[in-house]
């Protein structure tokens, strides 16, 4: 039994902290991250400037920021999953 990895392969800005995603497995979803700006750690302290969330890049599969920052894109999927804001969707949009 094999397990396929789930990653990130597209992302789009929607501002106030929102990114849309859509994933390997062919599904997609919106996400609100501002939780981030709120968790004050050392790492997570520039999230407080929304600038600075939007300098967002994915880096193998990841959502990542220019501090070293990112988010497991297998953790994220299974957290939107769970959620029930992922849909089947094409990424070539």
């Amino acid at each position: 039994m094999t397990t396929e990895i789930v990653r990130v392969r597209k992302l789009q800005r929607l501002g106030d902290y929102r990114l849309k995603l859509w994933f390997s497995d062919g599904r997609a979803g919106e996400w609100d991250f501002s939780e981030l700006a709120a968790r004050g750690t050392e790492i997570t302290r520039p999230f407080a400037d929304p600038a600075y969330f939007d300098r967002v890049f994915l880096e193998f599969g990841a959502l990542t920021w220019p501090n070293g920052y990112d988010w497991a894109p297998d953790a994220l999927h299974a957290d939107m999953a769970a959620a029930g804001v992922l849909k089947v969707e094409s990424a070539a949009a």
